[in-house]
């Protein structure tokens, strides 16, 4: 990026708008930007988590999936561009077999809790869930308006990060020495 932001008010977006990567104007509730935003609340979810007590290895990791969920929302920004690739999401399913070999077999549903990092890890989930419903509906929106579906792989590096989230949050219970909160009937 050659040009880097001097002025943060631009005062555009007082009439409702906001502009994409490439110049267009939407209205701020706008699919796109919609998912724009919950992409960006994710990130944010996961800086919440960063400030934790994480094993190195999974802070390392999470700093990774952050830079790379930025690359999200420049894809999700700029229409037809691609960032998001198959490698990523083979990074996922990569990072869920090293975490998940180290669980025990789950007995029971897991609710969010635990240790505060694996609660934080549950909101990363359920925020990331979101936002995978928001890029479907981008998608679906823009397939339904005839234009070209989008040739990236953002829902597919969603849905891998919200079941990585969910392997995260057990894994830092079992380093936490706490047990994960199972679901009881009541």
């Amino acid at each position: 990026m050659a040009t880097r932001l001097s002025v943060i008010t631009t005062r555009g977006g007082d009439n409702g708008t906001t502009g994409l990567g490439d110049g267009t104007r939407v209205p701020k509730d706008d699919a796109r930007i919609a998912a724009l935003g919950d992409v960006d609340e994710l990130n944010s979810v996961l800086g919440l988590l960063r400030t934790e007590d994480l094993p190195p290895g999974i802070d390392t990791l999470v700093g990774r999936i952050q830079n790379q969920l930025f690359d999200l929302g420049a894809e999700l920004c700029i229409p037809g561009h691609v960032a998001v690739q198959a490698e990523h999401v083979a990074g996922l399913d990569a990072a869920i077999a090293e975490h998940n070999a180290e669980l025990g077999k789950l007995q029971e549903f897991i609710l969010p809790g635990g240790s505060r990092a694996a609660a934080v890890a549950h909101m990363a989930r359920s925020t990331c869930r979101r936002a995978e419903r928001a890029v479907v509906a981008m998608e679906r929106r823009d397939t339904d308006a005839g234009q070209p579906p989008s040739t990236g792989h953002a829902r597919h590096y969603l849905n891998r990060l919200s079941d990585l989230c969910f392997v995260l949050a057990r894994a830092l219970n079992r380093a936490a020495g706490v047990p994960d909160v199972q679901w009881r009937r009541v």
